[in-house]
């Protein structure tokens, strides 16, 4: 399956985007979703993550509350909005994907990945 990560862009303090993960090749249905993030010189690291039946989500504490992570298996697409952006949430966003029901906050136990999606948010 490839995937396709969009919806990235410039926004202000406080502000609101809402990224795609399209995935062309293969059923997004029969796969674990998750949204990862790389600031300029920091590791990538986990942001959320949705289960192929989409009962169960888990977020990294800095981003709770306001980033939601959602399915839509009609239109092989996950989604991530996020909002009340800080400056603290400017970096790449990627999505990524593995064949099994379990999710997870390690890079490694995803096995395809979309390119990347940037997010700048301006003080």
């Amino acid at each position: 399956v490839q995937l396709q990560a969009s919806g990235g862009g410039l926004v202000q303090d406080g502000g609101s985007l809402r990224l795609s993960c399209v995935a062309s090749g293969g059923f997004l249905s029969a796969y674990s979703v998750g949204w990862f993030r790389q600031a300029p010189g920091k590791e990538r690291e986990f942001v959320a993550a949705i289960k192929r039946s989409a009962g169960t989500t888990y977020d990294q504490n800095s981003v709770k509350g306001r980033f939601t992570i959602s399915r839509d298996n009609a239109k092989n697409t996950v989604y991530l909005q996020m909002n009340s952006l800080t400056p603290e949430d400017t970096a790449v966003y990627y999505c990524a994907a593995r064949a099994t029901g379990d999710i997870g906050a390690s890079v490694d136990l995803y096995t395809y990945w979309g390119q990347g999606t940037l997010v700048t948010v301006s003080s």
